[in-house]
């Protein structure tokens, strides 16, 4: 039996575990993995979708909200993949908590819920494509998901300047020392 088609076995795992892990000779780790590294510095690609679309599908990240007469759903999805996250009333762990599974107090705890869920996946940003009425149930869900730390704007694609460019951005992924506050020396 070939190497490649032995069954996974748990020291196979951690041999290739050990070896991502390890400080290769040129001082790199290696290759990362993470498949929302290109959006968090920026240069992932962003569709654009078409000009008469509405919404349009200018995001990486989007946040759909889901009614029925009973639940209340939130998820966040991918241009791509699709569903990454999503929280519901309809789930044990929330229903058991909630006096009714509709109610403004469900729309809160629903945006704490899926907030926590993004914040601890690494989703700080995304778009927000919810129309809703000021001081609506559905208001008080995107306003308690903002308050907990995720933000319903992206920022833009960084794009590659051209020779002829007058202005260059500074790079996402680079710090400049103006940029980085230091502690007062003593």
């Amino acid at each position: 039996m070939s190497r490649a088609a032995r069954p996974l076995s748990s020291a196979r795992v951690f041999h290739k575990i050990k070896e991502l892990t390890t400080l290769q000779s040129d001082g790199s780790y290696a290759t990362n993995r993470n498949p929302r590294n290109l959006e968090r510095l920026r240069i992932a690609y962003k569709p654009r979708g078409y000009h008469l679309e509405k919404p349009g599908r200018s995001y990486w990240h989007t946040l759909e909200i889901g009614m029925s007469s009973r639940y209340v759903t939130a998820s966040v999805k991918h241009f791509e993949n699709g569903t990454i996250l999503s929280a519901s009333t309809s789930e044990w762990a929330i229903k058991q908590q909630l006096y009714k599974t509709n109610d403004t107090a469900a729309y809160v705890n629903l945006g704490r819920v899926l907030a926590q869920r993004c914040l601890q996946s690494g989703i700080t940003e995304m778009t927000c494509n919810v129309q809703s009425v000021p001081g609506s149930k559905l208001d008080k869900l995107i306003k308690t998901v903002q308050e907990n730390g995720v933000s319903f704007e992206e920022p833009e694609r960084w794009k590659n300047p051209e020779p002829w460019d007058a202005y260059r951005h500074e790079k996402p992924w680079e710090v400049s020392e103006q940029n980085v506050d230091l502690p007062p020396t003593k």
